[in-house]
C-alpha cells in the first residue's frame, strides 16, 4: 500500500532551486508505481510549468483561480478535477495564495 499525507508533503515545498525553478520547485513527489506518479503542486503567484510527456489529472485541493488549457479558461475551486492530455499547453492563472492541487501522471510517454 502507498499513502501520502498532504501536510507532510507541503513541508517539502518549495523544493530545490534550479535554472527552471529559480524560487524552488513548487511540487513534490508523493509516490510512484510503474508509469503512475502522484505529486502535490503548489506554485506561488506564477505558474511557469511547461507541457508534460504524460497524461495528467489535477485534483484541486484548495484555492480558486483559472486553469488555462490550450487557450481555454476554466474556473476552478476545491473538489474539481481536470484532465490534461500529454503535450497540451496549460497553466494555472489568477489563483489564490492557498492554491494547492494533487497531480496524477500516468501512461506512456506522449499519452494514451
Amino acid at each position: 500500500m502507498m499513502k501520502a499525507v498532504l501536510s507532510e508533503l507541503m513541508q517539502r515545498i518549495p523544493g530545490k532551486a534550479s535554472a527552471e525553478w529559480p524560487t524552488g520547485e513548487p511540487f513534490t513527489l508523493a509516490f510512484a508505481h510503474g508509469s503512475m506518479s502522484v505529486e502535490v503542486y503548489a506554485p506561488k503567484s506564477t505558474d511557469i510549468q511547461t507541457p508534460h510527456d504524460q497524461d495528467e489529472l489535477y485534483f484541486i485541493q484548495s484555492g480558486q483561480g483559472e486553469l488555462v488549457v490550450a487557450g481555454e479558461r476554466h474556473l476552478f475551486e476545491p473538489g474539481m478535477v481536470f484532465f490534461v492530455a500529454a503535450h497540451v499547453e496549460h497553466r494555472f492563472e489568477n489563483f489564490s495564495p492557498d492554491f494547492c492541487t494533487w497531480v496524477v501522471f500516468w501512461g506512456p510517454k506522449d499519452g494514451e
